[in-house]
């Protein structure tokens, strides 16, 4: 954590930056250019997003000043704020003595129910696995990321239900979690924005209540997609979270090399959930405990013997040398791993998503200008104010959705801070009067 005075110069820095780019638009109008040019136009929008960033810095640091906040709730209570000098994408150390809980926990504690919803058509049956909570109100149809399941809605579910009128649905995608399709390995936007029609018609028939779709990272592409294509009658509303198509582009190029850094398999759904909190891949302790069971399974068989180390064992040992004898003890090196790998019964990846890489460009492309076309209330929830793109930045200066930024997160928003995101969507929905406000929850309205 910097000084004071690194804060007040930074802030400095920063309105002096907006000054320059203001007179700079000031006399290209002042010289009565009609066409805006290009320079002009990048101006406008280092400038927009310069105030963005302004606003949200000023209210942080105010916060810490005056020491001021809004009351704790329970689950904020249990798992404070991680401490403003950690890493964005790093848990904050945990203190000498204390010991952390790995172990995981039912989705029963945070969900109503569980079904699985069964899609017919010419050519068989598909089997959808949903989460169900809440009995009156709008349905949040939630929609999670690649690699992840529904389980990554968890915490948010317990945190929103006790704030509006609301009816929680969160559903495995296809090829992920515990549903069953056909075709698993077709990932293709089309097809899973058809599977979230399909869902809707099979659970509502052709009455369905009024529904709003919230998609992370992926799922957000997806809910996008479901909404172009009006394949949900009753949406109210549309929210991507963390979800921009210019950086998920430019992250593309990087996606095979992040997947291959990840363990291949792990000792114990234990050790999945403690790699993932130390990672930084889930921040939230919590929603690491219920999440991850939806995104590893316990291992068929044996692993391979070429194929790579369990995150648990933490080296690979060199293979014994066959003996001077020709006793072949490379081979019953071989076998005694894979029996010993049968008897540890170690967990992997439910899908393998490098094998994914054909759907990600159609996942994402055009989906800025998809999302804006939607004629919905929109909601955009980011990380960061650095992922807006261009036209989204433009789209936001027209008010053509409402945009929050909630810092101090890794990419899964939702999981790191389902307290902050169930509050944005309630506020989000009561502003729209699409629901009614319980438990005394009192709106925020966000800074930009």
């Amino acid at each position: 954590m910097g000084s004071t005075g690194a804060k007040g110069k930074s802030l400095k820095t920063i309105k002096k930056q907006m000054v320059v780019n203001t007179g700079a638009v000031e006399r290209s109008a002042a010289i009565g250019e009609v066409t805006m040019s290009h320079e002009v136009e990048d101006l406008l929008l280092h400038t927009y997003t310069l105030i963005c960033m302004l606003r949200h810095t000023c209210a942080y640091t105010s916060n810490i000043h005056t020491h001021t906040r809004a009351p704790l709730t329970t689950n904020e209570a249990s798992h404070p704020p991680t401490p403003i000098h950690a890493c964005p994408h790093v848990p904050a150390p945990v203190s000498p003595g204390r010991k952390r809980d790995f172990s995981p926990v039912p989705w029963s504690q945070y969900f109503e129910s569980m079904e699985d919803v069964v899609v017919e058509n010419e050519t068989g049956k598909d089997t959808f696995r949903i989460y169900k909570s809440g009995s009156e109100g709008p349905v949040l149809l939630l929609l999670h990321g690649g690699g992840h399941s529904a389980l990554s809605w968890a915490v948010f579910t317990s945190a929103i239900i006790n704030r509006i009128q609301c009816r929680i649905v969160a559903l495995d995608l296809r090829g992920h979690g515990e549903t069953k399709v056909r075709n698993p390995e077709d990932l293709s936007a089309e097809t899973m924005a058809k599977d979230i029609g399909n869902v809707v018609e099979a659970m509502y028939g052709d009455l369905p209540p009024p529904i709003m779709l919230i998609g992370h990272s992926m799922g957000g592409a997806i809910a996008v997609h479901t909404a172009a294509s009006n394949l949900v009658p009753s949406l109210l509303g549309l929210c991507m979270i963390d979800v921009v198509e210019g950086t998920a582009m430019d992250a593309l190029n990087s996606m095979q090399n992040f997947l291959r850094s990840r363990p291949k398999t792990f000792k114990s759904l234990e050790n999945a959930i403690e790699w993932s909190v130390k990672s930084g891949q889930i921040r939230n302790l919590e929603s690491a405990r219920v999440s991850m069971v939806g995104q590893v399974k316990q291992c068929e068989g044996a692993a391979s013997p070429e194929g790579p180390k369990t995150i648990v064992e933490g080296i690979i040992e060199e293979e014994e040398e066959e003996d001077e004898e020709g006793g072949g003890s490379v081979n019953k090196r071989k076998k005694e791993d894979d029996t010993e790998t049968k008897k540890e019964h170690p967990y992997t990846w439910r899908i393998e998503l490098s094998k994914t890489e054909k759907y990600w460009d159609g996942w994402f492309r055009g989906l800025s200008n998809l999302f804006l076309s939607c004629p919905t209330p929109k909601l955009l929830l980011l990380a960061g104010v650095d992922r807006l793109d261009k036209d989204l930045t433009i789209g936001q200066m027209q008010g053509k959705f409402q945009m929050q930024v909630l810092p101090q997160c890794g990419h899964a928003v939702h999981e790191d801070a389902p307290d902050k995101v169930a509050e944005a969507v309630a506020t989000f929905l009561i502003r729209h009067r699409f629901t009614e406000p319980i438990g005394g929850f009192q709106c925020v309205f966000p800074a930009c």
